[in-house]
């Protein structure tokens, strides 16, 4: 049994399609500011939402079946999702994936066997990415599902706990470097605190400090020279995670002296979460350098959870973009769907139709953020805005070849500054006409 049987290999038709199964917008490879598309967007797909998800939320059971055909042995299980899933990338034309070790590979009855288990799973895998173009986005391991981890993986309160982790993000280092990935992630998703009444904050940053530093040094000690990821999540699990958004991210690493080896995963529904926009976190990546890779997905506005949708919203992916073609594009990061389809969309034909979404909402995206840029209108707004910087006393100011004393003699001698309009609903319109134009050249 194959379960994308019913989904046909996915090709571009142009937006005038009525296709279901075909990209209206996504050329993979469409030269756009001198790339691919393909290259520019490096779509992931996300092995857990996508092959192990069956639709539980925190009011219902699941309404999937993702059995693959009945299996019920956990490693004949894993190896039919490993199937399912280079038989959907080759469908779908997606040349990357990303994994938990726990949703690769079976939990098993002891770490010895998680680890056997984690190990027969990477030789799989790695024998059917031979002879295509599939390649590994990041790989990263699950240290907030069990409930061993109920206080935390590397900043739990009890020593046995933090050397389990350490053991899981040892062994996901090995697979990931084993199948060719140039990314690591930690997501803190039990990092972080319920209440200050019993929880010595100190003592758990440290410790979340030193879990990353030995990573660093054994990955690099074996070889690896990829990026360090970790994403932002302000909430859920746990009240309040330590790395709560970028900001707070990169004050952890400058803290710790890690900024050298980590980069930020941003994903957009977590931005929400945050109380921020998708291109508010993008564009505090980039401007504090540390921009990496992205999960790709969007949140309801109207839900207080992380409702992981596929994205579709064409003014956060252009945006989004946007802030990503200005900060010279991905590296070895990419767009990862970390998105899961809707609780009533239960058929494997529904997971292609939410892949085709994404992939074309980001493309859109794409698009349009290189018309915005080659447009300049924005570009040179900004760069009036800020003029003033460019010359007298600005200038002075912004090679910091001023002080109080001088600033205080000019402010007296020229008194009440003169202001200029934000022109804040000029530049949305100015947006706005792209978007609309219909031109997708």
């Amino acid at each position: 049994m194959k379960f994308f049987e019913n989904v046909p290999k996915v090709q571009y038709e142009g937006s005038k399609s009525t296709n279901p199964f075909a990209f209206k917008y996504y050329d993979a490879d469409r030269i756009i500011a001198g790339k691919k598309m393909k290259e520019h967007l490096k779509f992931a797909l996300s092995w857990w939402h996508t092959l192990v998800a069956g639709g539980q939320d925190p009011f219902g059971i699941n309404t999937m079946d993702r059995s693959y055909g009945g299996k019920t042995d956990p490693m004949e299980l894993a190896k039919a999702r490993a199937d399912a899933a280079f038989d959907f990338m080759d469908k779908l034309g997606i040349e990357y994936f990303c994994f938990h070790d726990a949703d690769l590979a079976p939990e098993g009855n002891s770490l010895q066997e998680r680890n056997e288990n984690l190990k027969e799973m990477v030789a799989y895998v790695k024998e059917k990415m031979q002879d295509t173009p599939v390649k590994l986005l990041w790989g990263t391991s699950n240290c907030f599902t069990n409930p061993r981890f109920m206080h935390g993986g590397a900043t739990s309160c009890e020593a046995d706990v933090f050397a389990w982790a350490a053991t899981q993000v040892k062994n996901a280092i090995d697979v990931t470097m084993e199948l060719g990935g140039k990314g690591y992630v930690f997501w803190g998703g039990r990092e972080g605190y319920e209440t200050l009444l019993n929880t010595d904050v100190e003592l758990e940053l440290d410790n979340y400090a030193r879990m990353l530093k030995m990573a660093v040094r054994y990955a690099r000690s074996k070889g690896y020279d990829g990026d360090f990821y970790i994403e932002p999540k302000p909430k859920e699990p746990t009240k309040h995670q330590y790395d709560f958004d970028v900001a707070s991210c990169v004050a952890f690493l400058e803290k710790y002296d890690l900024m050298q080896d980590f980069r930020i995963n941003v994903e957009a529904n977590h931005a929400t979460l945050a109380g921020h926009t998708f291109q508010h976190e993008l564009r505090m990546a980039r401007t504090f350098g540390v921009f990496g890779s992205v999960d790709a997905n969007q949140g309801d506005l109207l839900l207080g959870w992380d409702t992981d949708q596929f994205p579709s919203n064409v003014y956060d992916t252009t945006l989004a973009m946007y802030e990503i073609l200005k900060a010279g594009g991905f590296t070895n990061g990419g767009l990862n769907f970390d998105a899961k389809v809707r609780r009533p969309s239960f058929t494997p034909e529904d997971i292609a139709y939410a892949y085709i979404l994404g992939m074309d909402s980001f493309a859109f995206g794409l698009i349009k953020a290189q018309q915005l840029i080659e447009d300049g209108r924005v570009d040179a707004f900004v760069e009036k805005k800020y003029a003033s910087y460019q010359e007298g006393i600005g200038e002075k100011i912004r090679k910091n070849e001023t002080n109080f004393e001088e600033l205080e003699t000019y402010a007296l001698k020229n008194g009440e500054p003169t202001l200029s309009s934000g022109r804040q609903e000029y530049l949305e319109g100015v947006v706005n006409t792209i978007l609309l134009d219909g031109k997708m050249e």
